[in-house]
């Protein structure tokens, strides 16, 4: 099973708005075949599993156990349910990390196993695979976009100068580290003040891999269309007050700010599909979303610029730290929201 999962992180960042999901065929404590969920729309893991079995071992499927980190889906979407290819191919037995909570799945993958006699067993590194897949998890069971808090501060503690000029606090290190993180999550939102000051892209510039969804507030449209969150480098949500509709690549996003913006927000990113969202900035949306109680995990960068005086960084709540790495020259410390369900396990480091 610890395999499962490390060939399920490989579609990291590829697979979403499905799991990721590892799978690993042993006969006789002998690895037959390994495969994984490389990218959404393609074949899932158990299928890449048993595709990759030779030749001379074919005839050992039957009589083999398959190791797969989420239950087997049931149902028909992009590809053909994975757990009548297992009855199909009549393998013996299959262990399982978790229960799929898709209501198109949840339980229904073990029925079609059991029915035909396939030995079924879950709940084995279940902690290890709920951390792997917690942006999943939290999308189908509360309803809701994984929420990741990012900022960066000195060792003053501070988050920006105080008339909020462009201050670079960490190192290359880590902001090729934030650039990979972008393309492993399905959005990235910043506020007003950060768009119009700071003029960022949000894309991932120095790491390959998708582009995440782009979310801006503007609410009176007053950012100049000459900034980069207009370009054709990504999607773009641009979150107003008065309009609606599409200009190519830019969705203009109309939502009631006299209601509570960040759960119109993470409605509207429920209903596109998007399983995780990422906040970096400014400092008054970051504390929003802290006060609301609205954020999962916290990444916060220590950096080794310097202020004396300065805008203060957000302080978090309610937390408990999961780990903290050098990068660089700079310190990073990652926490957890303690009323989340999804907890960190030890090894298992972003």
């Amino acid at each position: 099973m610890k395999r499962a999962l490390e060939l399920a992180t490989r579609s990291v960042g590829n697979a979403s708005p499905n799991p990721m999901v590892g799978a690993v065929l042993v006969h006789e404590g002998r690895i037959i075949g390994e495969g994984w969920h490389r990218e959404y729309g393609t074949a899932h893991a158990e299928v890449n599993c048993l595709e990759s079995v030779a030749d001379a071992d074919r005839h050992l499927v039957s009589e083999s156990t398959m190791y797969v980190n989420l239950e087997p889906c049931a149902h028909h979407g992009k590809t053909p349910p994975c757990a009548l290819r297992l009855v199909q191919e009549k393998v013996r037995r299959v262990i399982v990390a978790n229960e799929d909570p898709f209501e198109q799945v949840d339980g229904k993958g073990f029925e079609i196993l059991k029915s035909h006699h396939i030995y079924t067993e879950q709940g084995v590194l279940e902690k290890q695979g709920l951390w792997l897949n917690r942006r999943f998890f939290c999308f189908h069971q509360r309803k809701r976009p994984y929420i990741i808090l990012k900022w960066a501060q000195t060792p003053e503690g501070y988050f920006a100068p105080l008339d909020r000029s462009r201050y670079p606090i960490t190192g290359t290190d880590s902001r090729q580290l934030l650039h990979k993180w972008r393309t492993e999550e399905s959005a990235i939102l910043v506020g007003y003040q950060t768009a119009l000051n700071d003029n960022p892209e949000l894309t991932a510039r120095m790491y390959t891999g998708r582009q995440p969804l782009r979310i801006v507030f503007d609410r009176t449209l007053q950012l100049p269309r000459t900034h980069h969150v207009f370009s054709s480098a990504a999607p773009t949500w641009i979150i107003n007050a008065g309009v609606e509709g599409e200009e190519g690549n830019i969705r203009f996003v109309q939502i009631n700010f006299s209601d509570n913006p960040l759960t119109q927000i993470l409605e509207k990113l429920y209903d596109a599909n998007r399983l995780s969202l990422i906040v970096e900035g400014g400092a008054v949306l970051l504390e929003s979303f802290i006060r609301e109680g609205l954020w999962d995990e916290a990444r916060v960068f220590t950096g080794q610029a310097s202020m004396s005086e300065g805008v203060h960084a957000p302080l978090l709540t309610n937390f408990k730290k999961a780990f903290d790495a050098g990068v660089g020259g700079d310190r990073l410390n990652v926490y957890v929201n303690k009323d989340s369900k999804y907890k960190y396990v030890a090894g298992m480091e972003l």
